[in-house]
């Protein structure tokens, strides 16, 4: 199947982008500047410059680009970068697929478990309403970008990725240095739930929705939320290290800014459409992903 990718340089991306070429999809990303290979198509999200011709015969979409949340300190300016390359991104390939002549791909689009806010222990699925925080209003706006693509008929599925659990990237990649020196703790109280997923059931579960008879929101995350103080400990645990220092939520309010509601903020979904789609996870309890992430670290994979 042809497949065409855009933002596959970051975490999520790079490892899908090298499973689909395992599997023998023909992968085609969309990147900013001079291509640097025949399956390289330039585009510019901020300008609507996008040639339909890239999309023609593929049987799917992914589209995972986007400024990352925590790369920099949120302030007023930052937020409108994270907002607009979402919605720039997400729009203009909406727009470019709704005017394709014949079959249309598939489009997965990326999204986000802040969709829903702070929810304390509140058990959220797919039907469960948006939350009023910052990123839950970037999500609705994100999704509401692909409206042109789903008012034609496109099968328009919104990854809604919860933490993504590996020592190559992301938030896992920051805290195993403290963990692995001894001095990681939890975070706040501890006590608000991380919805989370490693990176090979993330992209297991991209992979799976390519086929998937599924549209609309998905919760890409495992069945069974954890509390940060848990998955800390168990972190710890797995790694043969103490978990000592408790951060206090006021020093990282302070030092996050805030980006810190993301860290501290509790929400607990589960991944109710994709175990009704009938995907099998490798890593679906705390225990099997920190596992997984002790193995990628003693190999040094991290």
């Amino acid at each position: 199947m042809k497949i065409v990718v855009a933002g596959s340089h970051g975490l999520i991306g790079t490892a899908l982008v090298a499973r689909l070429a395992r599997e023998g999809h023909e992968v085609h990303r969309l990147v900013r500047g001079a291509p640097a290979g025949p399956r390289e198509v330039p585009w510019d999200p901020a300008h609507g410059v996008l040639d339909p011709r890239a999309l023609e015969g593929a049987g799917a979409v992914v589209n995972l680009a986007g400024a990352g949340v925590g790369d920099k300190r949120l302030t007023d300016a930052y937020k409108d970068v994270v907002r607009r390359s979402r919605t720039d991104t997400t729009g203009l390939i909406a727009h470019t697929l709704a005017r394709l002549d014949g079959p249309r791909p598939v489009l997965l689009q990326a999204s986000g478990i802040g969709a829903y806010g702070e929810r304390g222990d509140e058990v959220l699925d797919e039907s469960s309403a948006l939350g009023d925080t910052f990123f839950a209003g970037v999500v609705r706006d994100w999704e509401g970008a692909a409206d042109p693509a789903v008012e034609a008929g496109v099968r328009v599925a919104f990854l809604r990725s919860g933490i993504v659990l590996s020592p190559a990237g992301g938030a896992l990649q920051r805290m195993l240095p403290l963990v692995r020196a001894g001095v990681a703790g939890r975070l706040g109280s501890g006590q608000q739930f991380w919805s989370w997923i490693t990176l090979p059931d993330e992209v297991g579960a991209i992979v799976h929705l390519l086929d998937a008879d599924v549209h609309g929101p998905v919760n890409l995350s495992a069945p069974h939320p954890a509390t940060n103080e848990a998955v800390t400990r168990e972190l710890a645990r797995a790694l043969h290290r103490p978990a000592r220092l408790p951060v206090p939520a006021a020093a990282l309010k302070l030092v996050l800014g805030d980006f810190s509601s993301e860290v501290l903020g509790s929400i607990r979904a589960l991944p109710a459409v994709l175990s009704a789609s009938g995907f099998t996870w490798q890593h679906p309890s705390v225990d099997d992903a920190v596992a997984w992430v002790a193995e990628e670290v003693h190999a040094g994979r991290s």
